[in-house]
């Protein structure tokens, strides 16, 4: 099925939530002293300063070693949301945040390789799991509002074109439905 010129790719819309997510502050801590304009932005810290940046800026600074980014627990949100999917009835999605693939995608880029692999193992049986909830909560409704805040970015638009595909696929074969 060919995407309509009005409807957003899956790439499209994880930019407009990967825009939002570097944009967020982050807590960091200098190793060195730093002293930086760079347009409108300016940074003036001494080694163990502590202050926040938005995520793109703290990475480019970590690049260059001047920086650490504090640690967020990602492994526990990243866990929580993996479990509370597991626990969930066959038939019932579990809430997650519209931008947790943008996340767990760069929380994926810190892990060493063997404790990369483990998670990707969990995380394809959680999307697994939720294509399978998804494709039969599309074919039979419409989006809801509630069903919809439980959704990623990326699940919408999935759960939309799956909608879609199925209302077409049943006025083609149920002439009169």
């Amino acid at each position: 099925m060919a995407d309509s010129p009005s409807e957003p790719t899956i790439e499209n819309i994880q930019s407009v939530y990967r825009i939002g997510y570097l944009n967020e502050e982050v807590r960091i801590s200098y190793k060195h002293d730093v002293k930086i304009t760079v347009g409108n932005i300016e940074v003036d810290a001494k080694e163990g300063d502590m202050s926040s940046a938005p995520r793109w800026v703290a990475k480019i600074l970590s690049d260059q070693g001047a920086i650490e980014i504090q640690p967020t627990d990602m492994a526990s949100y990243v866990s929580r949301t993996l479990n509370r999917e597991r626990i969930a009835r066959p038939h019932d999605l579990s809430g997650i945040d519209p931008d947790f693939y943008i996340r767990v995608n760069d929380y994926l880029d810190t892990l060493k390789e063997r404790e990369r692999e483990n998670l990707i193992v969990s995380l394809n049986i959680f999307v697994t799991s939720r294509i399978e909830k998804i494709v039969k909560l599309a074919a039979a409704s419409q989006l809801s509002a509630e069903l919809e805040s439980k959704l990623a970015a990326e699940e919408r638009q999935l759960y939309q074109l799956i909608n879609n595909a199925s209302s077409k696929f049943k006025r083609g074969v149920l002439k009169n439905g």
